[in-house]
């Protein structure tokens, strides 16, 4: 016998000899002895018994997944039944004790034997050919058309075609497998058997199903007696493999997806580190990265493999941990690739704790760590407390100029601005502060639960309700109510921009508090007259949005009440919206309908309240 373990056994083919040595070194024997020496001079050195021994430890630890077949295909002939399970099943004393079982069988000399018939070697096609010329046309007919088609015929096709009950062509195709599966038992079909066996080794455990017809070139040739490429003949003796999504599998392709998944629940990898632990799975260098293309759930980013859930929220953090660096809206809406609008992006960026916005259009993950950037106003109030209540302007446009992506002119304009006021030296200081930085903050005369159309989400946001108009959609600007521009974090004489996807937002407030044109806003959601924004600003400076068209007329009564507050989930009864009503505008759950309906006209919401009958 020439034929080393790794001959025997394609997985020692495909798994890293670092993982093998430890596992299989013996003293005794040669550096990479399972590929070095022949398996009978191995067997006489050590003993059979120890050789199979290192062989079930190594299937234990690294193969557990596989089955038994797939591991050693000689155990497929000698124990059918036991080649289908897993080392994980069996465990290793059971798996050493098949093992041992092959090589003695192997390994036992030859019995002498008279002559016999002359064999000649022919090709592989011609072979197989042989055996389906030997059948009659309905049996043909049945391999073809049903066996071995792309397209099976059904039994009732076959049995009108000639003229029998579809239990008799059944009974033909049972026939037929079984005098196929004889054949590959009988001495002539070896040549066949041993191609099969050496296919597993080349292939393991996943290989594009395009790619057995190509592995040699005589498999992309029909066979004559059938008509049919012998690819597909071969497919059918690649016993424990099963085709899933245009692949070939070996034991189950759900279960292999899944593992592969759980190499990567971790985060991105790198490319050629990715494809060198999917190989340890068994799939092959060569076709690994389209196997991880092909698992759902990962993508190759950036030559990293990341995992890729179905949530907006984690393809943002996924991307921006590839990247290693901060980056605009635009970027990762680029670089994600799918159909995410602009607007969801940035409220997502905004609203996720995951995230955290460093610069003007730029965001990062928050365990980077970094001064989270606020908005040029806010950024100058933040130099001027860190300063002890008061700085130049000079160094502050020096800060901020270093490290954000803002002008000198817009830090002076801002500076010289409402909000802040000079201190005798000519420095800086917030206005409304003493001259140790304690701030004296704005009192409206109505608190923003007692505003007209503001509203409270759930994690304790409040938002303004804007009745698209068409001034809206011309481009002008808008009043807003002082409890909600209060509740913004501005006061008599102040100036806030908020941004947005499609550009700045400013809230000034004169007289009044105004907001700017939200046209393009309202562009983007491809708003009309009569349909609703909601609307507020994050922390960050971020304006987040949420866009409503204008209710169905059919819409219940109470049902339209809690959709001018954003709410569109079906409700059971009035008692319960009109409790989730009282908890939007600020009320404990307590209220009942009358404070909520006196709360609603205080605020003024005569809208909601002409729904709920008050």
């Amino acid at each position: 016998m020439n034929l080393s373990l790794s001959d025997l056994t394609p997985p020692l083919r495909w798994t890293s000899p670092g993982q093998i040595a430890p596992i299989v070194e013996e003293p005794q024997l040669p550096e990479a002895w399972w590929q070095a020496i022949p398996l009978d001079r191995a067997c006489a050195i050590v003993g059979t018994q120890t050789v199979a021994g290192r062989l079930a430890d190594l299937a234990v630890a690294c193969w557990g997944h596989l089955t038994l077949g797939d591991i050693l295909p000689l155990l497929r002939f000698s124990d059918p039944a036991e080649a289908e399970r897993t080392p994980e099943t069996l465990g290793k004393d059971v798996v050493q004790k098949l093992f041992s079982g092959v090589f003695e069988r192997l390994l036992e000399p030859a019995p002498e034997a008279g002559p016999g018939p002359a064999r000649t070697d022919k090709p592989l096609p011609d072979l197989i050919d042989e055996l389906f010329a030997a059948l009659d046309d309905r049996q043909r007919a049945i391999a073809r058309d049903r066996l071995y088609a792309e397209q099976r015929a059904t039994l009732d096709e076959l049995a009108q075609r000639f003229s029998v009950t579809r239990e008799r062509i059944r009974q033909i195709e049972r026939d037929l497998r079984e005098q196929i599966d004889a054949w590959l038992a009988k001495p002539e079909a070896g040549g066949l058997v041993a191609h099969v066996t050496w296919l597993r080794g080349r292939l393991g455990v996943a290989v594009p199903a395009e790619d057995l017809q190509t592995v040699v070139p005589w498999h992309a040739g029909d066979l004559r007696a059938l008509g049919i490429p012998a690819w597909r003949f071969v497919r059918t003796l690649m016993t424990g493999y099963e085709q899933s999504d245009g692949w070939l599998v070996a034991g189950g392709a759900d279960d292999l997806r899944e593992k592969t998944r759980q190499l990567f629940a971790d985060g991105p990898r790198p490319l050629p580190e990715a494809v060198s632990m999917v190989s340890q799975l068994g799939v092959h260098e060569d076709v690994a990265e389209r196997w991880i293309l092909a698992v759902p759930q990962l993508r190759v980013l950036g030559q990293h493999v990341v995992p890729w859930p179905r949530s907006i929220n984690e393809k943002a953090e996924a991307v921006l941990a590839v990247a290693g660096t901060p980056l605009s809206p635009e970027e990762i809406q680029e670089r994600i690739g799918e159909d995410y609008s602009l607007v969801g992006i940035r409220n997502q960026l905004t609203a996720d704790e995951r995230f955290r916005r460093l610069d003007r259009n730029k965001y990062g993950l928050t365990r980077w760590g970094g001064d989270e950037y606020l908005g040029i106003r806010e950024m100058i109030a933040r130099e001027i407390e860190r300063a002890g209540g008061e700085a130049s302007v000079s160094t502050i446009v020096a800060n901020l100029t270093s490290r954000y992506d803002v002008s000198e002119s817009s830090v002076r304009a801002y500076s010289g601005g409402p909000g802040f006021e000079r201190t005798q030296r000519g420095w800086i200081r917030v206005a409304g502060t003493s001259p140790g930085g304690e701030a004296e903050p704005y009192q409206p005369r109505k608190d923003v639960s007692e505003t007209r159309r503001s509203f409270r989400s759930r994690d304790g946001r409040w938002w303004h309700r804007v009745d698209i108009n068409a001034e809206h959609l011309r481009g002008s600007g808008s009043p807003l109510p002082t409890g909600f521009a209060a509740y913004l974090g501005m006061a008599p004489g102040g100036q806030l921009t908020a941004s947005a996807p499609s550009g700045d937002v400013v809230i000034s407030w004169h007289n009044q508090p105004t907001m700017g044109s939200i046209r393009n806003i309202l562009v983007e959601y491809k708003a009309n007259e009569g349909d609703h924004v909601f609307l507020t600003v994050s922390d960050g400076g971020e304006l987040l949005t949420r866009y409503l068209p204008a209710a169905p007329l059919a819409m219940p009564p109470v049902n339209r009440a809690l959709y001018l507050l954003g709410y569109t989930a079906p409700v059971s009864s009035e008692l319960e919206g009109l409790r989730l009503i009282g908890a939007r505008i600020g009320l404990p759950d307590t209220a009942g309908r009358e404070e909520v309906l006196a709360r609603l006209r205080e605020r003024g919401d005569r809208d909601i309240l002409g729904f709920l009958g008050g």
